[in-house]
């Protein structure tokens, strides 16, 4: 019996210990960036990160890296909670409440009133709920682009197949032009029917960055609801959710906000967000005096998980989100420099550099993909893209990562 207890013991202490070993040490100084910004983020990506020395990381775009301090929230909260001793005899749950604390916090990153703005699970959640709770009858037309995400397309297929609604993809070519020519195919396919106009405002396939202020500009002119797919915005470059004009937008804090997987948000403008139904409900779902935290009535989920995210936007605060954008936009266009001297690659984002932020992608029309992709796991690359590439880079993105992507290009041409 003793001896039982005491291993039970050991494994409580190597459980707080485990957490402990998670906690980061305090950032480099500023001054480092200055004098030499390549030691600047190596020190960022070995202290802040987790992620081990062999492996190259090129797919933020899917799954973004929590670090450090984002572990520690999430592990202290999950602790707290098992022992009942959270704050102010707090429960340890959301699903039932408001968390107005958070979202203050969370708007004041995001550029928008906190009454405005829900937590979801991720931007899937948020579309879908915007989907379905937009009142919408047969015939009444959804126009999007043919470059949407399944998970922003599938909540509109669903109110077609149910409700007899039309939908109607507008092609986009690649790489575009300029922004306007995005900003001219979708406002020239609003016709009499149409009643919600969907896009991204960061096309997941290729990281190309629509007009959103002009596109919805012109749609509210018309009287068409907009909805924003913002997934890839967020964290990767700079923007304001307020300033966008849309009418509801949905993000992934997970991809480039640090936050831990299951979190997303939803916005809507103010006006907007008592003619929106909600999706899954429970006690308060029709109080509209709660403003977008109606749509947070959902039952006991995991609020340890929005710990983290909160613990992601003071990570990203304290290095600078300008001082993040600058690493990983500079990234992203030696990539796409890199990638248009190849022939043997076709790009797809705009030599523009305006019209991306870290995602660069290429189709791979000289390159043996079984053989590529055999090297990647090799040599552990972890992309995604089979004809078509896309690299995602973030600040524990080293140049030797890229480097290595390039040459394992070179040794898999046809």
């Amino acid at each position: 019996m003793m001896r039982r207890e005491a291993l039970r013991a050991a494994a409580g202490l190597f459980g707080v210990a485990s957490i402990s070993a998670a906690a980061a040490p305090a950032l480099p100084e500023a001054k480092l960036l200055e004098r030499d910004p390549e030691t600047y983020w190596a020190r960022i990506r070995k202290e802040q990160f987790v992620l081990p020395e062999w492996r190259a990381f090129l797919n933020n775009g899917s799954l973004g890296v929590a670090p450090k301090p984002v572990l520690q929230a999430v592990a202290d909260f999950l602790y707290k909670g098992a022992s009942m001793n959270m704050p102010d005899g707090e429960y340890p749950r959301w699903g039932y409440e408001t968390l107005d604390q958070h979202r203050e916090e969370m708007a004041a990153y995001l550029g928008c009133r906190k009454d405005d703005l829900a937590f979801m699970h991720n931007a899937t959640d948020a579309l879908s709920t915007i989907a379905n709770g937009i009142d919408l009858n047969a015939g009444d037309e959804v126009v999007m682009t043919d470059q949407e995400h399944p998970s922003g397309k599938s909540g509109w297929a669903v109110r077609k197949a149910r409700h007899g609604i039309a939908v109607r993809e507008v092609p986009i070519q690649f790489p575009p032009k300029d922004p306007g020519e995005i900003a001219d195919r979708l406002i020239s396919a609003i016709g009499p029917r149409t009643r919600v106009l969907f896009f991204s405002g960061m096309l997941s396939g290729t990281g190309v960055i629509a007009p959103v202020r002009q596109i919805c500009d012109a749609a509210r002119a018309k009287g068409v609801i907009t909805v924003v797919d913002g997934a890839h915005m967020n964290g990767q470059i700079p923007m304001r959710i307020d300033a966008l004009g849309c009418d509801y937008y949905a993000g992934s804090p997970h991809k480039w906000m640090f936050a831990p997987a299951g979190c997303g948000i939803l916005w809507g403008r103010e006006e907007m967000l008592d003619r929106l139904w909600p999706a899954i409900v429970t006690g308060q779902w029709d109080n509209k005096e709660r403003k977008a935290a109606r749509f947070m009535s959902m039952g006991t989920n995991n609020r340890a998980i929005f710990e983290g995210m909160i613990a992601g936007v003071r990570f990203a605060n304290a290095i600078g989100p300008d001082r993040i954008f600058a690493r990983i936009h500079s990234l992203a266009k030696g990539v796409r420099e890199r990638a248009s001297k190849l022939p043997y690659l076709k790009l797809m984002t705009p030599d523009n550099d305006s019209m991306y932020g870290s995602l660069v992608s290429f189709e791979m029309p000289g390159i043996d993909g079984e053989k590529f992709g055999a090297l990647c796991k090799q040599r552990k690359i972890w992309l995604i893209g089979a004809k078509r590439l896309r690299v995602s880079s973030h600040i524990h993105t080293r140049p030797s990562d890229i480097d290595l992507l390039f040459q394992t290009l070179e040794e898999s041409r046809t």
